[in-house]
């Protein structure tokens, strides 16, 4: 899987908008420490992220629904995903997200948010019920307050029920957010 990682990040990155191989390892990280067995992504793109993810999902015997409205982007992915070994641990949902996600009616162990930078608030404000106590929200791309990013941060700081820190170790940033009950 890593190697897949590797040729992914090297030859595929220009063309997408993926995490940072460092993030990568903390969305692992993160996944393995609360012992996700439900994991649901927003915005596929390649299968980057999703990759990490399933690097952890193997030990928390855990699955990952991942949500992709570009159709070229969710054939590559799962490109991806069979060369990794991991299509077996995945649900990829093409359409676009804030409709598709609806339909999702199973308690979430960690939300992935890294599509359409405005539609995290709607994200949010769908899939917050689901999120178990004690999950995580993780949102990528939270070092750019534009675009929309505001007002996600703002309901993710003010909430009393959400304690929320950020990662900023370059130019993209994640954020972190526990449901505390």
């Amino acid at each position: 899987m890593l190697s897949v990682l590797d040729d992914m990040y090297r030859n595929q990155r220009r063309r997408m908008m993926n995490v940072q191989p460092e993030d990568g390892r903390i969305l692992r990280l993160l996944a393995e420490a609360v012992g996700a067995r439900n994991i649901v992504e927003i915005g596929t793109s390649n299968g980057y992220s999703g990759i990490w993810f399933c690097l952890a999902l193997r030990t928390t015997n855990g699955r990952l629904t991942t949500h992709e409205v570009n159709a070229q982007r969710a054939s590559l992915a799962r490109e991806n995903f069979k060369r990794a070994g991991v299509y077996h641990l995945i649900t990829l949902v093409e359409g676009d997200a804030h409709e598709e996600v609806t339909k999702l009616k199973e308690p979430i162990d960690i939300l992935f948010l890294d599509a359409d930078k405005p539609g995290y608030i709607d994200y949010l404000n769908k899939l917050l019920p689901l999120v178990r106590p004690g999950g995580l929200i993780l949102a990528h791309n939270t070092a750019n307050l534009g675009g929309g990013m505001q007002d996600y941060i703002e309901a993710v700081t003010t909430n009393p029920d959400l304690e929320t820190k950020f990662i900023h170790k370059h130019d993209q940033g994640i954020g972190v957010t526990l449901k505390k009950r």
